[in-house]
């Protein structure tokens, strides 16, 4: 017998009395013995049952189609003696190891082909964002933490501490905006680390920034309302404003950030302006303070919403850290997006807006109605987490442990730097950026990498508009020092061949 998991043994005996159940209603001149003893026999044959697979008793399956005992006797009977099932003493009757019957194998109707998928108009755009992939990070994917470095056993004791204390109204729909206790530390947290203007009752907790572009785009646009984004700039945002319709504006960005003045003539005057001035994505470069309020002055003259997200400024490498562009103004015309994705993991699924006072209670209403609040055990958690330092103290150690890294990324790709590939500067952020000098090297490199198993993410990907400056984004941060030495080095000499062969 092949070895089959348990879990999935019981939930196909829980759900074929149910089914079994469907397929007697549809009309039949058959005895119901033999229409039982088919439908068994077809569902084996699929696949739908799979090899192993314990079946209910006879007596639960009469009781729950409403049959006489006999009846599914005789099916079952029939397909013992044919081999289809087999019973084994004092455990039950499961389906017998048969290699149609196997999971994963497909079925033998040509009817049970999938149908073609047909998406929308927006659809197919969004997937233009939606780079294909497998969930394996070794290098040298961007935008990834040290998951190897997170405080995984303190993490659970506190999960599971909140867990036992939770009150029966987290079990229920909220609207509050997040737990009271996680709000407030993290109103403390941006005051004091990102000189942000708030108060804990504007911060409003969602899962993750993607989720806060969505409801800025549905609470502030209209589809065909333009919205200027960085040029390059970062994928995810570009897919969230692109689906809810809005006609996406690429501003160029320089070594300043990004230039309002750089805007295409003739353009509507934008409802959004998206920007990551701490460590603009993917260049690298810090917003200038001319460039910053000229941005905010530009958003007062065409009444737009700046949306600044700061998604990794807690990781800069010799420099002072940069006020958040939220704090050097005193009107409301900024929402500030952050997220733990980066300083934590992806799979936490927190982030929040601090939001402008007049935007606090229609943002909470609706994402309430939209998405639901959740997760308020895992956010009381995190609250306790930062208010006992072990936020701050995981940030002190992520920081070094990123500086460690690029130092790493940077000797291994040495070689090929004392030959002319010119790296970003990297005095912040997870990743670095090569620039290269055409196209077809970017793509070259890319498809030599992916068949080596490293991540070459080419920069040209991150523009709107066709062609984009070809260069890598090498994110070191989610990478073991192994990988990152080893991927490096095979880098430097894919590039030299290049270059030089």
């Amino acid at each position: 017998m092949g070895k089959i998991m348990g879990p999935v043994v019981a939930v196909h005996a829980d759900w074929v009395g149910e089914a079994l159940g469907i397929e007697l209603t549809q009309a039949s001149s058959l005895p119901l013995a033999r229409r039982l003893y088919r439908a068994l026999r077809a569902w084996i044959q699929s696949g739908r049952l799979a090899s192993g697979c314990r079946l209910p008793s006879s007596r639960r399956l009469a009781r729950e189609l409403g049959v006489g005992r006999n009846s599914v006797l005789d099916a079952i009977d029939q397909l013992v003696a044919e081999g289809f099932l087999e019973t084994r003493p004092g455990a039950g009757t499961f389906v017998a190891d048969l290699p149609f019957g196997r999971p994963g194998t497909p079925s033998e109707r040509p009817d049970d082909a999938p149908p073609t998928a047909v998406l929308s108009p927006r659809g197919e755009r969004l997937l233009r964002f939606c780079a294909p992939s497998d969930g394996h990070h070794g290098a040298f994917p961007p935008g990834v933490p040290a998951l190897d470095r997170f405080p995984r056993e303190l993490w659970q004791r506190l999960l599971k501490r909140h867990q036992r204390r939770a009150p029966e109204a987290w079990l229920d729909y909220r609207a509050q905006g997040g737990v009271t206790a996680l709000r407030e530390v993290l109103c403390d947290y941006l005051r004091l680390s990102r000189s942000v203007r708030c108060r804990p009752e504007q911060v409003l907790v969602v899962q993750g920034a993607q989720q806060g572009f969505e409801l800025i785009a549905r609470m502030l646009g209209d589809p065909g309302d333009a919205v200027w984004m960085e040029e390059p700039g970062y994928g995810g945002a570009q897919a969230c404003f692109d689906a809810s319709g809005l006609e996406l504006v690429p501003v160029p960005v320089d070594g300043e950030g990004m230039d309002p003045g750089g805007v295409p003539s003739g353009q509507a005057d934008p409802r959004l302006i998206y920007v990551t001035p701490s460590h603009q994505y993917p260049s690298g470069v810090t917003m200038s303070l001319p460039r910053r309020l000229a941005l905010l002055e530009a958003a007062e003259t065409h009444g737009a919403w700046i949306v600044e997200d700061d998604y990794d400024s807690e990781f800069r490498y010799g420099q002072r850290p940069i006020a958040a562009l939220q704090g050097l103004t005193e009107s409301a015309r900024v929402i500030y997006v952050g997220t733990l994705s980066k300083v934590l993991y992806p799979g936490l699924r927190l982030g929040y807006l601090v939001l402008p006072e007049a935007l606090v209670e229609p943002f909470r209403r609706a994402n309430a109605r939209l998405h639901r609040e959740g997760q308020y055990t895992v956010q009381a958690a995190l609250g306790e987490f930062i208010a006992a330092g072990h936020f701050s103290r995981h940030v002190r150690q992520m920081r070094d442990c990123y500086r460690q890294r690029q130092a790493l990324l940077r000797r291994a790709l040495a070689p090929a730097v004392a030959r002319g590939l010119v790296l970003s500067e990297g005095q912040a952020g997870m990743h670095l950026v090569a620039w290269l000098d055409d196209a077809g090297l970017e793509a070259t490199l890319v498809e030599r990498g992916a068949a080596n198993g490293i991540t070459l993410s080419p920069l040209s990907g991150y523009y709107l508009e066709a062609p984009g400056r070809p260069g890598l984004v090498l994110g070191y941060a989610g990478s073991r020092d192994d990988e990152i030495l080893r991927a490096g080095r095979w880098l430097a000499q894919a590039w030299l061949s290049l270059v030089e062969g």
